[in-house]
Formats: C-alpha cells, sequence, structure tokens
C-alpha cells in the first residue's frame, strides 16, 4: 500500500497537523497506521509519535512531548531521507531542534512546528 497524502485520512490528517489540531491529526492517522504492513506501520507510528507529541505540549506536558518526540526519532532514523511522500531529513532536524528547545525550558525559544511535507 502506498502512502497517498493527497487524499483520504492522510490528506485529512495531514490538514489538522497543519492547522495545529494534533489530537485530530493523531486519529486520521491511527485508522490508516492500524492497516498498514512494514516499513509504512513504523514510518506512520513515528508520524504520530510526533503529533501526539504536540498533542502533549499544547497541554503543558513537556516530559510526555520530549519522551515521544525521541521515541519518534528512534523509529525514523531507520528510513532514508525521503520516505513514503514525506521528507523525512528536514522533518527529523526540526523534530532535534523542538528537543533542544524543550531541554532548555525556555518558552520563549520555541521554533515553529516541524513541518510534515
Amino acid at each position: 500500500m502506498a502512502l497517498d497524502w493527497s487524499c483520504g485520512a492522510l490528506a485529512e490528517g495531514l490538514q489538522c497537523y497543519k492547522s495545529e489540531e494534533f489530537f485530530l491529526a493523531h486519529e486520521h492517522w491511527e485508522g490508516v497506521w492500524l492497516a498498514c504492513a512494514e516499513p509504512d506501520k513504523t514510518f506512520l507510528q513515528a508520524l504520530i509519535q510526533i503529533t501526539a507529541a504536540f498533542h502533549h505540549l499544547q497541554r503543558k506536558n513537556f516530559t510526555g512531548s520530549a519522551s515521544l518526540l525521541r521515541a519518534a526519532l528512534r523509529r525514523l532514523d531507520a528510513f532514508p531521507a525521503a520516505y513514503g511522500g514525506i521528507e523525512v531529513e528536514d522533518l527529523c532536524a526540526s523534530v532535534r531542534v523542538w528537543l533542544l528547545a524543550l531541554d532548555r525550558e525556555d518558552p520563549s525559544l520555541r521554533p515553529p512546528i516541524p513541518q510534515i511535507r
């Protein structure tokens, strides 16, 4: 199954993610994730973890957010620079910047939300 981000649940989840409706993005992607085979399953799990991390961040759960971002990076490290229509290398770089910001615990230094493109 090819990951198609132009329609259906993946597209709907991506729109929610871009609108910072992270819980809804997670909900859209979870159904696709459950039906996937490897390696797409692990890839989508990492994206879902990133989404859940930012949902936790919205609720001021910084520790949970950092933990989920680290778990997502561990999964994404096995993927090439681009996979399933997503710029994985850029996404990972943005997540690492976020982890540094969370480690500093300074809200004024928070970077933009990582783009999934």
